[in-house]
């Protein structure tokens, strides 16, 4: 159990049978009244955000996860296959469980599995992944308009906009936080 005045960032806790981690925190102290604690809260399970309000002085129950290091193996259909770091086995995971994390996995490819009470709560992938480019269009002579980008399929099958000067081949930085081009790798 936790005291909701000890709340600090990232801690997780469940409530209402849910497990959340907390994002953002705020003590406050009206002038009349009691006092209370405002939280940003963020659904391990579902990804959804929500704000929450706890009375001061209340205690709360903390969600022990798990973090294991994995490495993503391969796909065949709807599973998907990662190795333990630790010993070498294996586990199947179902693409539901994954969500967006789907567009990022490549073979080999080394990430955090997260887990509570053997449950698979997400993968935590790294903040920037290596992808290379199966296919763009080349850039058009005289097209030199500020930030100008073009689409491209990524070797995932994903696609993003990336800078005119990028061609088939070439291997780039993805930000998996917002899915977008960061550089030439």
């Amino acid at each position: 159990m936790i005291n909701v005045n000890d709340f600090k960032t990232g801690v997780t806790i469940k409530v209402d049978g849910n497990i959340f981690t907390v994002l953002e925190f705020q003590h406050v102290k009206p002038g009349k009244g009691p006092a209370f604690v405002r939280t940003k809260l963020k659904n391990l399970r579902t990804g959804a955000t929500i704000d929450y309000t706890f009375n001061a002085g209340i205690k709360v129950e903390t969600a022990m996860i798990v973090k294991m290091p994995m490495q993503f193996l391969y796909a065949e259909g709807n599973k998907f296959n990662f190795m333990n770091m630790n010993d070498y086995s294996q586990l199947e995971v179902d693409k539901s469980n994954l969500e967006d994390e789907v567009k990022y996995l490549k073979e080999n490819l080394d990430v955090d599995m997260i887990f509570y009470e053997g449950e698979i709560i997400g993968v935590l992938l790294p903040d920037k992944i290596e992808m290379e480019i199966i296919h763009t269009e080349p850039a058009v002579k005289g097209n030199t308009a500020n930030n100008a980008m073009k689409n491209a399929t990524l070797e995932t099958g994903y696609e993003i906009k990336v800078p005119l000067f990028i061609d088939n081949n070439e291997k780039i930085l993805i930000s998996t936080k917002d899915g977008k081009y960061v550089s030439r790798a």
